[in-house]
């Protein structure tokens, strides 16, 4: 196995590897009239067919930075569209969008199709990704000579990697790091997952990480060994310094801790679980928990160095850099596969004996409050839905030294090493059992099944599915295929307080079809080239997509109250409207603002208030402090008071138009119906008498005399068929012989006599018409006997059309 790190300081430092961004101020903006348009109406969405790109792979040209910019790329004229939008204004149902839109050009032709498009963190850079290509884009660029448009810096990652034409490996997914705006992950098919920091170096990976999710030697499935999909986890403990990688068998394996060189995290989520490992990890009586602890503790240390100097301190800091080291005598583990710990429902359950079709294709990891929640999506059209039931802890292999790239000056600019999985001890579990693994014992956290979803949708081999996460309700997640748009909200989160078995069962996953691309005639799907999911600060949310057409679709989604239960289950009261008016009330006002204004809490040394003098220092401090803490406690609740106020009711004023708008026209249409109804009556009655029309000669049909005849027996049949066929085939072959031979006859009877000036010719002709003679008087004597035939079969014929036409009357 070979790893490669053959960077020399010169080219860490050319300005092919260096992250070089100009300020967006040093741009000068275009000086045309911009006009707001409904998105849906924008004329960059036109009906222009978008025929480039790989079928293989699926599409999404769109991206929004979370902010007020949306971002599509021009797979026809190789370009980046950056469109300004307005969310909720002026209608909270609709979304303006800036025309023209402003043009990105990169400076280098890009050579290969571009299936999906990335921004990082800050907006500062665009991942252009294809089957045989992937470049960065830079978006603050210089200006084109032409107007409206800016030449972006676009350099190529891993050209000799990954599109190499004598090493040819496919690059399966792609994605930025959500801590870090400079570093990407990238898994490929040759089981490799790598870290590439693009401010240091474009061709060679910061980290590389060799998965062998067996041992060697052992014999498994050809699809247990090929991986699929991977994704970062979420800001929850060591989930943030974790790695979900999904193989095609659907077996779940973890890679902790990874963490970007020089990447930004809070300093309370590192110093949590820095405390978390000093408590529960070097307090335990288990030995493989202490060495664990000790191995992650040293990690923290050394990866960020100021929790040795301000943990004891308390320290004052909100965010810390990660440092650049790697233990030299262990490698980290590859953790799995995730073994499935059942809940106390059965093991006879529909959510356990449920199995998914196919092999899977696609991974999400979802943080709701502290459940961390495992969708993985089939080929055969289920969504398999399981959250972690323990923690995350980091495990590394002893012995086995990774390979480390360092510099001139000792410092790490790179590491490889192979994460080889250990597999779990433990075998099956139920949650109301006693599990035989603790904590910091180096076992995988188990997986507890919540539910399989099925799509229901057509069975093919090549089915791809795609998720995303809701940004308003984490409960939600969005689900892409061929077929269009699914909606599946989990109403069971958080499911911590149902571990135990005692509370109410779980609840089902709703499904919904939010968007659908066949077609009903032809039952032909149409895929999707873009798909977001966006939101506003007052808590409303659109799906947007974009046809293969290039055509906008724009569908706001429902947020408020979409947790609560419609039906009323059995046992439980209705609720109440009361109830349901008040629930809507916290979730426009936050909870912090309605509990009121905290306690003035006073400190153990305040002095009595009648032994102290006003005019006195301890009188005056004491003032002070008191009026400190009015300050905290009402004079600043006042403000976030009216400032939320102030801020929601302009929602306020546009939910209440909308509603009083929506009001004049459900009763503009109840008059309109009004004034139909003496119509509809009118076309009733009509209608009811052409139906008592149609009955009466529908009677008068049935006493037709033609229905009472009695069908011929199997004899008679067999008897019509053969005069038939005697009548047809028989008569015809008849009539055609005798014409023949009367035209014969004719030609030989009216055939003039030549004279003849020979003598012989004469004697010859004469012979001939003795011979001419006999051979007429033959023939004179068959037509006589064939008229004689003939004319019988005439008479015969009439006797049985005669006979037919008598059976007929007496029928």
């Amino acid at each position: 196995m070979r790893f490669g790190f053959g960077v020399t300081e010169s080219e860490r430092i050319s300005d092919g590897g260096r992250l070089s961004l100009t300020s967006p101020s040093s741009i000068p903006s275009p000086k045309a009239e911009i006009q707001w348009v409904p998105l849906q109406n924008h004329p960059l969405f036109s009906a222009t067919p978008d025929t480039a790109g790989d079928s293989r792979m699926p599409r999404n040209l769109m991206v929004w930075d979370g902010d007020s910019r949306l971002y599509f790329w021009d797979s026809n004229k190789k370009c980046l569209h950056r469109i300004s939008i307005r969310l909720g204004e002026p209608d909270p149902a609709s979304i303006l969008a800036a025309s023209p839109s402003k043009v990105l050009q990169t400076d280098a032709p890009v050579s290969f199709n571009v299936n999906k498009i990335l921004v990082n963190r800050n907006g500062s850079a665009f991942l252009l990704a294809g089957l045989e290509g992937l470049c960065v884009m830079y978006l603050y660029g210089r200006s084109s000579v032409e107007e409206n448009t800016i030449i972006c810096r676009t350099v190529s990652i891993g050209l000799e990697i990954y599109f190499n034409r004598n090493n040819y490996i496919r690059t399966l997914q792609i994605s930025w790091h959500p801590c870090s705006d400079t570093h990407l992950g990238i898994l490929s098919s040759d089981s490799v997952f790598r870290i590439f920091d693009l401010s240091s170096a474009l061709e060679q990976p910061e980290q590389e990480y060799y998965l062998q999710p067996v041992e060697p030697g052992s014999s498994c499935k050809a699809a247990s060994i090929c991986p699929v999909d991977f994704a970062f986890g979420g800001d929850h403990l060591w989930d943030r310094f974790s790695v979900f990688i999904l193989f095609s068998d659907g077996s779940i394996y973890i890679l902790c801790p990874i963490v970007p060189f020089g990447s930004i995290h809070k300093w309370e989520s590192v110093l949590e679980i820095y405390n978390d490992a000093h408590t529960f990890g070097m307090n335990s009586s288990n030995s493989k928990a202490v060495n664990n602890s000790n191995l992650a503790i040293s990690w923290l240390e050394a990866t960020f160095p100021e929790l040795a100097r301000q943990a004891g301190e308390g320290g004052n800091l909100f965010a810390i850099k990660a440092q650049p080291y790697v233990l030299f005598d262990a490698s980290v583990s590859l953790q799995g596969p995730l073994r499935n710990v059942y809940h106390s429902l059965g093991e006879d359950s529909e959510v356990q004996r449920g199995v998914c079709e196919g092999r899977a294709v696609s991974f999400l990891y979802n943080l709701v409050s502290k459940d961390s929640i495992l969708v993985t999506a089939w080929s055969g059209g289920q969504l398999q839905i399981d959250a972690l039931a323990d923690e995350i802890q980091p495990v590394w292999k002893e012995g086995s030294a990774p390979r480390v790239c360092v510099d001139s000056y000792d410092h790490i600019l790179g590491a490889a090493m192979i994460c080889e999985s250990v597999p779990p001890s433990f075998s099956v579990l139920k949650f109301d059992q006693p599990q035989n693994h603790t904590a910091w014992s180096g076992h995988p956290p188990p997986l507890l099944r919540l539910a399989i979803v099925d799509l229901a949708l057509p069975k093919k081999n090549d089915l791809l599915i795609s998720m995303i996460v809701d940004p308003i309700v984490g409960e939600r997640i969005y689900c892409l295929h061929d077929e269009g748009i699914d909606s599946i909200v989990l109403h069971f989160l958080p499911f911590t307080s149902q571990a135990s078995g005692k509370e109410e069962p779980m609840k089902t996953p709703s499904v919904h079809a939010v968007l659908s691309t066949c077609s009903g005639k032809s039952s032909r799907s149409s895929p999707l080239h873009g798909f977001l999911t966006l939101s506003d600060s007052f808590g409303s949310s659109w799906v947007m997509g974009l046809t293969a057409s290039r055509e906008c679709i724009l569908l706001q989604m429902e947020t408020w109250n979409l947790l609560l239960t419609h039906t009323t289950e059995k046992g439980r009261s209705p609720v109440r409207f009361e109830e349901l008016k008040e629930m809507d009330t916290h979730t426009i006002i936050s909870k912090e603002l309605l509990a009121g204004p905290k306690a003035v809490i006073l400190p153990p040394s305040a002095p009595n208030l009648r032994s102290v003098t006003a005019d006195s220092i301890e009188g005056r401090a004491t003032l002070h402090q008191y009026f400190k803490l009015f300050h905290e406690n009402y004079v600043e609740y006042a403000h976030k008071v009216y400032f939320e106020l102030q801020h929601h009711a302009p929602h306020l004023k546009k939910i209440i138009d909308n509603q009083h708008s929506r009001l004049r026209k459900a009763q503009q249409k109840l008059l309109e119906v009004e004034k139909k109804q003496e119509k509809v009556e009118s076309r009733i009655e009509r209608a009811v008498q052409l139906h008592n029309s149609i009955e009466e000669r529908l009677h008068n049909l049935k006493s037709l005399s033609v229905l009472h005849k009695k069908p011929l027996s199997k004899a008679e049949q067999d008897f019509k068929s053969e005069l038939d066929r005697f009548a047809v085939v028989e008569m015809d072959a008849l009539h055609s012989s005798i014409e023949a031979l009367n035209a014969r006859l004719r030609r030989h009877v009216h055939s003039p006599q030549t004279n003849f000036s020979n003598q012989q010719k004469q004697k010859s002709r004469r012979m001939a018409s003795r011979v001419q003679e006999d051979e007429v008087s033959q023939l004179k004597s068959s037509l006589a006997k064939l008229s004689l035939l003939n004319s019988e079969n005439t008479q015969k014929v009439k006797l049985v059309e005669s006979a037919l036409k008598n059976r007929d009357i007496s029928d």
